[in-house]
């Protein structure tokens, strides 16, 4: 197995897309900030102290699809041209959904799933005065397309 961000040495790299033509591409991906009964019923009658919680995740999820080339090293820095979010209550849990679209060099896996894991995080921030108990799981990439390797589907979701 190879991987593409390290030299025939072992060196760290960053992967040169230069020659790549600019393609459509696409990237969703999901996740779940589970809650007590208490902070579930909280979010539902819009009770939690520190205000619109789902509102404000929304927000950070967007933002944070755009900031990824500061957090992750090797990222390229890209357009992003669509993000979508969705955030549904579940009935023990907050079922975050974000897909993010770019026409550019590289694909926007990491933007999406950072917008998921970073729009969980403001969840917990929103609600851990009153439920430190709650917690991110089963965050993951569920589908992406375009580029070299085409269309791709997680099976087990």
């Amino acid at each position: 197995m190879s991987f593409t961000h390290l030299d025939t040495a072992g060196h760290v790299y960053m992967v040169d897309v230069t020659s790549k033509q600019p393609s459509v591409r696409e990237a969703t991906a999901i996740g779940k900030v589970l809650c007590s009964p208490r902070i579930m019923q909280a979010l539902r009658d819009g009770s939690v102290p520190k205000g619109d919680v789902l509102a404000v995740a929304r927000i950070s999820a967007i933002q944070s699809a755009k900031k990824v080339p500061d957090l992750l090293p090797l990222a390229h820095v890209i357009g992003i041209h669509g993000v979508s979010v969705d955030i549904r209550l579940e009935e023990d849990h907050v079922a975050i959904s974000a897909t993010v679209r770019t026409a550019d060099r590289t694909g926007v896996e990491m933007e999406a799933i950072t917008a998921v894991t970073v729009g969980a995080l403001s969840i917990i921030d929103m609600v851990k005065g009153v439920d430190r108990s709650a917690y991110i799981a089963e965050c993951k990439i569920v589908h992406k397309s375009g580029g070299r390797s085409g269309e791709w589907k997680r099976t087990d979701v």
